[in-house]
């Protein structure tokens, strides 16, 4: 679908207010992940049944980013933004008056599928609508309202949960339903095109990533089968019909493959770290919730109110600067983890404040780099396909961290969280060998990568 810059796009309004919908997206997950016992306790529900709630999300959220993703390959932004936002809003109204496990399951399903239409179509809006003098800085914007979102959650989450309950969550989600009509009347009047989507392959890379993601959390060798064999599929299918859910071309474009594999890695981190810190905070310094909470929120907060000047930065120097800085940062911060996380409380809010403002430079300036190497044609699936590649990195970090913590060791714990984190630097340390080899390949093609003139929007 054709997508030239639109001069009604009111880019100081709708970046902001987007921001915020994503803020509100991510603290949507990680409050009820700290409400979680509560809410089992509540409707008496076993560990498995309480489980669902966050797996039963994880895995519907990943599979509707890159769905919406590709849609906006066809249908207006704005309508495929109205319908998550009605689901979303729906699903927080549907949770907010249930009090039984089955409604409030559904609550959250209803939520994944809502949800998931703010970050994945933040990043196309963004490539298509913001000239590329400024898109870094948009970019930057949208991301680090993830990042503030994941640090801001388990405080929210812990107070509400504690002196108003968990149902009240809900609440905070619904206020989603007061944008709705900000943006459809502020977003571009684009034109639908017919509609050629792969279901086929749609539904084989949902059943793909569903058996990997229930394989990480259950182990059943079952589940890890059966999603091989959809994703094998899923490779032989996109390359059979005319019209795929992923282009090939996106799987043998080198250097989107190394931008993807750097998010992979830098989500793989970020998450493990969110998972393991309160667990170092508690067990090896007695920190109740709320204070770990607190520790973990000035990462956070530093990351958002520093986004303006890393989309600044992106701007005028280029992305591949970013790239290595926040790489850098990176191993200095899984580093700090491993040498002084058994010393000091502050030193573990150290190292988690380079790590996310880290993350938040690599995640902006990757993908504004996507947006300049992809064909115009490739924006939906390759945007789409990033974001679920960072969430499957995410999840991914939380099981291996979780499934290492589990084996039976004779090990002094702080030395088992230091190991773990000198095996993150050395995930760091690999990553950075992709930004080199990348950055010596632009260098070697003296020009942009193959395909940037062809995503650079025309000006209008």
């Amino acid at each position: 679908m054709s997508s030239p810059i639109s001069s009604s796009f009111k880019e100081s309004l709708i970046i902001p207010l987007w921001s915020l919908t994503v803020l509100l997206v991510v603290m949507n997950t990680t409050m009820f992940n700290v409400a979680l016992p509560t809410v089992a306790a509540d409707l008496g529900l076993s560990t498995t049944s309480a489980s669902w709630i966050v797996t039963g999300y994880s895995i519907l959220f990943a599979i509707a980013s890159i769905t919406y993703s590709r849609l906006s390959d066809f249908l207006p932004i704005r309508t495929l933004l109205t319908a998550g936002l009605l689901l979303l809003g729906t699903g927080s109204i549907v949770g907010l008056l249930s009090h039984h496990f089955y409604g409030v399951l559904a609550a959250r399903l209803l939520q994944a599928v809502g949800a998931a239409s703010a970050p994945g179509l933040g990043v196309v809006l963004v490539t298509r609508y913001v000239p590329l003098e400024r898109r870094g800085k948009a970019m930057s914007t949208i991301i680090s309202a993830a990042s503030f979102g994941f640090g801001l959650g388990p405080i929210v989450g812990g107070t509400m949960s504690q002196y108003m309950g968990w149902n009240m969550l809900f609440i905070v989600t619904a206020m989603v339903l007061l944008l709705l009509p900000v943006f459809y009347r502020n977003l571009p009047q684009q034109t639908a095109a017919p509609v050629r989507f792969d279901w086929t392959g749609a539904l084989l890379i949902g059943a793909g990533v569903t058996g990997l993601l229930l394989f990480l959390t259950n182990r059943q060798w079952l589940t890890l089968a059966v999603g091989a064999a959809a994703l094998a599929g899923f490779w032989v299918r996109i390359h059979r019909t005319d019209a795929p859910f992923v282009q090939p071309s996106l799987l043998r474009n080198r250097n989107y493959l190394g931008l993807l594999s750097m998010g992979f890695i830098a989500y793989i981190l970020n998450f493990s770290s969110l998972f393991l810190m309160p667990m170092m905070l508690s067990r090896l310094f007695g920190t109740s919730s709320t204070v770990t909470g607190f520790l973990i929120f000035p990462g956070a907060i530093l990351t958002a109110l520093l986004s303006p000047r890393i989309g600044r930065w992106i701007d005028r120097a280029g992305n591949t600067p970013v790239i290595a800085a926040g790489h850098a940062g990176l191993i200095l911060a899984a580093a700090g983890f491993a040498m002084f996380s058994a010393q000091s409380v502050y030193a573990i809010a150290g190292a988690y404040v380079v790590l996310s403002v880290s993350v938040s430079a690599i995640g902006s300036s990757a993908s504004n780099e996507m947006s300049r190497i992809l064909a115009s044609s490739e924006i939906g699936a390759g945007m789409g396909l990033s974001q679920l590649t960072q969430f499957f990195g995410g999840a991914l970090g939380v099981a291996l961290t979780s499934t290492v913590l589990a084996w039976p060791t004779s090990r002094p714990l702080a030395s088992v969280f230091s190991g773990l984190y000198w095996v993150m630097a050395a995930a760091a340390v690999g990553s950075a060998v992709l930004c080199f080899r990348y950055i010596k390949r632009r260098k070697g093609s003296g020009a942009l990568p193959e395909g940037a003139e062809a995503a650079e929007p025309a000006r209008g």
